[in-house]
């Protein structure tokens, strides 16, 4: 085997992560040791099955997810739980829930309707935060032309497991802030980086005035 990072060893530290797991613990629940599964984490190549199976139960995951077969399929096409029950969650949860941060939607009346995109944020401060192009189309948008006066978008996350046939949704609204130069200090050390690239300098403030969510989950 090579020394490097596949993409099935991301796959483990990412589901490992997601569930707050330990190389220990998931170790014991996949009955092998803790020194294999570093391995497996650090090096490329993919073990044999029963290795892999062994490891997705381990990591409450499937063996396709696992080797990345549901990479392209939408999520949610399962079958529901049984007796699924659909809970209102309390504005803190709902804020406790964004605040690792990751990929988030906003959605606003655009230049040409109706407009959902997804951004990377982080929360910072009681307030999310994220990036964009100064002059470009969001930018845009998300002004008024009026001097200290902000549009009020919405902003969604959700998270989908799979496996557990669960999830949460929460919607925060609020003012769009555009952060003048010296206001960037104060969000900069949140550390936003936009996967989408390019000079994305504008930071975009959002402090919840409205925050409501749901999450779905057995009896």
């Amino acid at each position: 085997m090579t020394s490097g990072n596949g993409d099935f060893a991301r796959r483990i530290q990412h589901l490992r992560d997601r569930l707050g797991l330990t190389l220990d613990q998931v170790a014991e629940r996949a009955d092998m040791s803790s020194g294999y599964i570093q391995h497996l984490e650090t090096h490329l190549g993919t073990p044999d099955r029963g290795t892999v199976t062994r490891l997705a139960k381990a990591l409450e995951t499937t063996v396709e997810d696992l080797l990345g077969g549901g990479h392209d399929r939408p999520p949610g096409q399962g079958a529901a739980m049984d007796e699924p029950v659909l809970e209102v969650l309390e504005t803190e949860e709902c804020l406790r829930l964004v605040a690792p941060g990751g990929i988030g939607r906003v959605a606003f009346s655009g230049s040409h309707g109706p407009t959902v995109l997804p951004v990377n944020y982080k929360f910072h401060d009681g307030a999310v935060v994220f990036r964009t192009a100064r002059g470009g189309p969001m930018d845009q948008d998300l002004r008024t032309g009026l001097e200290g006066v902000d549009v009020k978008i919405a902003f969604q996350v959700d998270r989908i497991d799979e496996v557990r046939r669960a999830g949460w949704s929460v919607l925060i609204q609020g003012a769009a802030h555009h952060m003048p130069d010296d206001e960037v200090a104060k969000v900069a050390e949140a550390g936003v980086t936009p996967w989408a690239g390019g000079e994305r300098h504008l930071y975009i403030r959002i402090v919840p005035q409205q925050v409501t969510g749901r999450r779905i989950h057995g009896l």
